[in-house]
């Protein structure tokens, strides 16, 4: 549907929410992955096995993107 929200219902995270994550791994653009629920969160500027605070900036259908939180 034209100008629907594109975001699932089934998403188990939402934009702005909060989560303290391990980095897992690295995707193709170099930004760290992590995954909250099995969800796949693309966190960019982190390396793989660091742990951080991130707050979710954009949910996609199949992925969602985040940012470090400031300690």
């Amino acid at each position: 549907m034209f100008g629907a929200d594109e975001t699932p219902k089934t998403a188990p995270i939402k934009e702005g929410e909060e989560y303290e994550v391990k980095i897992e791994d690295v995707g193709k653009e170099g930004d760290g992955i992590t995954r909250i629920e099995g969800f796949v969160v693309f966190v960019p500027e982190t390396k793989v096995g660091e742990e951080v605070k991130v707050r979710i900036t954009s949910v996609r259908r199949r992925f969602a993107f985040a940012e470090k939180v400031p300690e």
